[in-house]
């Protein structure tokens, strides 16, 4: 089932939002201040890709202090329109009953993107 909906969610526009990550990644990357912001782009996007099947975990970290600073740059910065972004079409997508494990995907990627530093996907 997770393979049938993996291809799904590729086909039906998971592979444009994982490519836009990391591009977007990639060009946070280009700068050494970016570098952080740019990897954690590039783990949504490699999450958007094939999410069903895995899951997001808080990660243990040595460097809790660093991991809380960038989470609050983060929404400082204004990223926390891709966890509402993702809420959004969460909701969506739970309207249908065919639809509802989208929806349950979009929240996974929303929660990861809330508060991305100091996560892991499993």
């Amino acid at each position: 089932m997770k393979f049938i909906g993996n291809i799904l969610w590729f086909v039906l526009g998971g592979f444009l939002t994982a490519l836009m990550y990391w591009l977007a990644g990639f060009l946070f990357c280009i700068t050494i201040v970016g570098i952080p912001f740019g990897a954690q782009l590039m783990k949504f996007g490699t999450f958007a890709l094939w999410p069903f099947g895995r899951k997001v975990e808080d990660g243990k970290s040595l460097t809790g202090f660093f991991n809380l600073l960038f989470n609050v740059l983060w929404i400082i910065l204004g990223w926390w329109e891709i966890a509402a972004t993702h809420l959004a079409f969460g909701i969506l997508c739970c309207i249908t009953i065919v639809g509802i494990p989208f929806g349950i995907q979009h929240f996974k990627l929303a929660w990861l993107s809330l508060m991305p530093f100091g996560k892991k996907i499993v």
